[in-house]
This record gives C-alpha cells, sequence and structure tokens, in this order.
C-alpha cells in the first residue's frame, strides 16, 4: 500500500472514531456520516475494519457500554432509564440483555457495588499497578471551565509498550516539524479500571503552543471537549496511575455529589519520563451538578 493511501484511511478511520466518541449520546447514523466523509458506506465500513481490526458497530456497541458502565457507577443520582438514554440506547431491555452478557451481573447490581471486584481484577491484572502503595485521599482537586483543545494525535488500542513507542513517534514529528513549545497530553476514551487493559482507546496528544505551519499529512488532529472539570494535581510513578483513576472514578466522584459525563477525562503532563518511572500531571475529569 502506498504511503498516501495508508494516510487517507488511517484519517478515515480516526474520523469516523472521533464521530462516534463525540455522538455516542445520539442514534448515530452511518447513513449520514458515510454523506458527511464523502465516501461509500461499503469503503468506509471496510477502511474502518482494516484500520482498527473490527467493524463500525461493534464499535459502536462496545463504546456505548462502556460509557454506560462508568456512569452507573459514578452517577448516585441518576436512574439507569437516563443513564441508558444518555449513551444513546434506544431500548433499556436490550441493555440490560447485553450488559449481563458482558459484565456478568445487571446493571443494578453493578451500580449497587457489584463493580467493584470487576475492577480490582481489571488492577490486579497489572504489574506496575500491585505495586502501588499510595493513598490519594487528601488530593483536592479544583473545578475549573476549559476550551476546547486542539491537539495532534495517535490512538493506542491497550495498555502496554505501544504506548512509550507512540510517544516516541510524536517525538519524532516534533523535531521534524521544528516545534519546540507544546504540552503532552493523554486521552482516557475508557475508564480502564472497569475496561480490560487490552480493549482501551488511549490517545497520545501533542498540544502544540508555537505559532507556526504544522505539517501534519500522517498526525490527524481533534479538539478535546470543552466543559467544566475536577482538575487534579498528581506526581507520582506509572504504578500508581491505575489505582489513582480507580480513586477518582470509585471513591471521590460518588462522594463528592458531583456527576461525570460521556465526555473523557484526561491528563496534561508536566513530566512523562517512562526512563526514571515519573509522572508530573494535571488530571481532568468531566463533572455535572
Amino acid at each position: 500500500m502506498k504511503k498516501e493511501t495508508l494516510e487517507k484511511r488511517t484519517n478515515i478511520a480516526n474520523d469516523i472514531m472521533y464521530y462516534i466518541y463525540t455522538h455516542i449520546d445520539t442514534n448515530i447514523d452511518i447513513e449520514e456520516l458515510s454523506i458527511d466523509l464523502g465516501i461509500s458506506k461499503f469503503h468506509m465500513h471496510r477502511v474502518f475494519k482494516e484500520i482498527f481490526g473490527r467493524n463500525i458497530y461493534e464499535s459502536i456497541k462496545s463504546i456505548r457500554l462502556q460509557k454506560a458502565s462508568n456512569l452507573l457507577l459514578t452517577n448516585k443520582y441518576s436512574t439507569i432509564s437516563s443513564i441508558v438514554n444518555s449513551c444513546g440506547y434506544s431500548s433499556q431491555s436490550s441493555f440490560i440483555k447485553i450488559f449481563k452478557e458482558r459484565f456478568g451481573m445487571s446493571p443494578k447490581e453493578w451500580k449497587n457495588g457489584g463493580y467493584k471486584e470487576y475492577s480490582n481484577n481489571i488492577i490486579n491484572q497489572s504489574k506496575f499497578s500491585l505495586k502501588s502503595k499510595t493513598n490519594f485521599d487528601s488530593i483536592v482537586p479544583t473545578i475549573v471551565k476549559n476550551p476546547a483543545i486542539e491537539s495532534y494525535y495517535i490512538r493506542n488500542r491497550g495498555y502496554d509498550k505501544n504506548i512509550e513507542l507512540t510517544w516516541q513517534k510524536l517525538e519524532t514529528w516534533l523535531l521534524t516539524n521544528n516545534i519546540k513549545k507544546y504540552k503532552k497530553a493523554s486521552l482516557f476514551h475508557d475508564n480502564p479500571t472497569i475496561t480490560p487493559l487490552e480493549e482501551c482507546q488511549y490517545i497520545a496528544c501533542i498540544i502544540v503552543e508555537d505559532d507556526c505551519d504544522v505539517k501534519s499529512d500522517r498526525i490527524p488532529k481533534f479538539n478535546i471537549a470543552e466543559g467544566v472539570y475536577a482538575k487534579f494535581d498528581l506526581k507520582c510513578k506509572n504504578e500508581d496511575l491505575l489505582p489513582f483513576i480507580q480513586w477518582v472514578y470509585h471513591e471521590w466522584l460518588p462522594k463528592s455529589e458531583y456527576e461525570t459525563t460521556t465526555k473523557p477525562s484526561y491528563a496534561i503532563y508536566e513530566n512523562l519520563d517512562f526512563v526514571n518511572d515519573n509522572l508530573e500531571f494535571s488530571f481532568f475529569v468531566s463533572i455535572d451538578f
């Protein structure tokens, strides 16, 4: 495959995935999307599966379920039916059936604490996370309203060594384009403490602060969503990241009386050092009241 063809197909697939995530609370119309992208439905499905390894409808189904499962554990004042509607489901009965197939329990059982054992099993799969002894209870977030943030990104499926390689590619891109002023960020489309780590969508992002003409044929861009966020400032080791996210979603959010939304959380890094295993970042979680 020619380089230009690969770039074009990768951009199409990324545009489709971005559309799904930003419209997950609606009835996603594939026909309308194909018209917007100016390509046939057949070509759209073929390109998406070629890049991501699964079809569009499977992705929509999986993303809806992950968003709903997260809202069920954080939004204690929301009914199951309102959460189902906010994640784009047309039928509560079909949602309950799909949920039981995936998690082995009903949404009500999950909402009433069943998620804890499921989440702990995922955390225990991570050798890094098992080392963490950090207590996060003293962290007090600030509430901020953030604008949309334009960022260049590479999408990675799974929490593995590929993440470090992804950042190396972005650093090469920065050097190639002579970009001096920028911030590193990561977008967490899924809650990695209730999603199998090999299925998580991790998005490595560069926020360009230089006033320069950026060449981005191979690196697509999107906007991190504007909104009201709880901002947590943290210095830690890599091993602390998943336990920290678990604490935010399972402890802080339910106790705070805030509710989260379908917008993804994200981190902006002051320091992202894989060699010395040092992280310093601000973690942003979308909230509503």
